[in-house]
């Protein structure tokens, strides 16, 4: 609550240094009719002062808010009696902390409280209180220094506009360097697990292999099997279930973003676009839900009416699911893309004697193509990705075949599994979820990748 309020502090002391600022600059130039005798606008000086003002200020208050729990924990762990700590491991260590913190803030512990647990809480206490008053005291101190800073330097030849575009420019540069960073970490901490599965399986029995079990022993004092990773009943489970997928939401999607945006009228493409869309903000869990307890079931039963032997968790289902959820990927691609074909090619080829589906068909069509493909990719890449709906309603064998009435997984199913637990991430076992997740990653890059190159190659541009 005390950091949230300081939080709001600083935030409203900024706004009232960016109207300073630029009331300073008004008055220094004379009032309004001496505008034009400053250098930048007057509304770049009370910028100036507003970043001097609360950058710094909102810098250490998040250093101050992220340092301070670790700080104040190791003071308390470092004047606790070496009675109290000696022989706990850090997971009993934790529990303590925990609980001299509970104490403290009026919590629940897991026990009674000693006198030196009630000893540690008060001090505990104490120290929190000497950080809240240092913190209001350092941010507030930091920002009235860089007021007075920014004050002083205010005059008419001060080149403002360039100070704040300059430090503009820096903070869009950090924050998209972190992006890249950030991709780059994932990147690279995958790749080097990879590596490491890769040095004890051989890369042509993962990309090769038709046998996936990675069932093997996690410590040496156990009894298993030597374990198959074959990946290529995943990959066939994944194309499978992302093909079906595609056989519905790509029709479907692509022939109702041609009816809303050549057929239907302004009345109801304002309120059917909107609820087709709607599909694409329910929770894939959701989605899960509706394939195991619905869709499965059904298909079992007509399959059954029919004399086919459809299992209660088929690759049909989840693909059926899938692609109604992806149908408004389609969709909403497809109809911006048709929508940014000019009138005037329409016109024209009305003006030649045209219908309207030839129209579209011959004109249409062909110039938002490009776009279209490069949308289709991109919910194929949304497809191999999707897991939930696979978890409940495809299982989890890894089935070699190329039969929709069969139960298959994926390779995202698997990477939950191979993860899930209590694992040593020095076993096969588990940096095998870190090889199909470098695979994913290159595959649904490489779509992407395609996707881009199309759209940019084919684009038709009109003036």
């Amino acid at each position: 609550m005390s950091q949230t309020l300081l939080l709001l502090v600083v935030l409203a002391t900024t706004a009232l240094a960016y109207q300073l600022g630029r009331s300073r600059a008004v008055r220094t130039a004379g009032g309004p009719t001496g505008i034009k005798s400053l250098h930048s606008l007057p509304a770049y000086y009370g910028w100036y002062v507003a970043i001097w003002v609360g950058l710094p200020a909102l810098v250490v208050l998040l250093a101050w808010i992220g340092l301070e729990d670790q700080v104040i924990t190791l003071l308390l762990v470092q004047g606790l009696p070496p009675e109290m700590t000696a022989g706990l491991s850090e997971g009993r260590l934790g529990l303590l902390v925990n609980d001299i913190k509970n104490l403290a803030t009026g919590g629940i512990t897991s026990g009674d409280a000693t006198p030196a647990v009630q000893a540690a809480a008060e001090r505990y206490r104490r120290w929190q209180g000497i950080a809240d008053a240092a913190q209001w005291a350092l941010v507030l101190a930091i920002a009235l220094g860089g007021l007075t800073f920014a004050w002083r330097r205010l005059s008419p030849a001060f080149r403002a506009r360039n100070r704040v575009e300059s430090t503009l420019l820096g903070i869009l540069i950090l924050f998209s360097s972190i992006a890249i960073l950030t991709t780059l970490g994932i990147v690279l901490s995958v790749l080097f697990e990879s590596i490491l599965f890769f040095q004890r399986v051989p890369w042509t029995e993962f990309f090769f292999g038709t046998q996936w079990s990675p069932q093997i022993a996690l410590r040496a004092d156990q009894v298993g099997a030597s374990g198959a990773f074959g990946a290529v009943p995943l990959f066939t489970g994944t194309l499978l279930i992302s093909a079906i997928a595609m056989v519905i939401a790509v029709p479907i999607g692509l022939l109702s973003a041609i009816y809303l945006s050549e057929y239907a009228s302004l009345r109801l493409r304002s309120w059917s676009k909107p609820a087709l869309e709607v599909l694409a903000g329910i929770p894939t869990v959701v989605y899960g839900f509706f394939a195991a307890l619905t869709v499965a079931p059904f298909m079992r039963e007509l399959g059954e009416s029919m004399g086919l032997d459809v299992a209660s968790e088929s690759a049909l289902a989840a693909g059926a699911v899938m692609g109604i959820m992806i149908i408004p990927f389609v969709s909403s691609l497809s109809d911006d893309v048709i929508n940014a074909v000019p009138q005037s090619l329409r016109d024209g080829s009305y003006a030649l004697g045209a219908t309207q589906a030839e129209t579209i068909k011959r004109v249409i069509l062909p110039a938002a193509l490009p776009g279209i493909v490069g949308g289709i990719l991109l919910a194929i890449s949304r497809a191999i990705g999707e897991t939930m709906i696979v978890v409940m309603a495809a299982g989890l064998a890894a089935n070699l075949t190329a039969n929709p009435l069969e139960s298959v997984t994926t390779v995202t199913v698997q990477i939950v599994t191979l993860l899930t637990g209590d694992q040593e991430f020095d076993s096969a076992k588990t940096l095998a979820a870190f090889a199909l997740g470098l695979t994913l990653f290159a595959v649904t890059l490489t779509l992407n990748v395609i996707a881009l190159h199309i759209v940019r190659k084919y684009r038709e541009q009109y003036e």
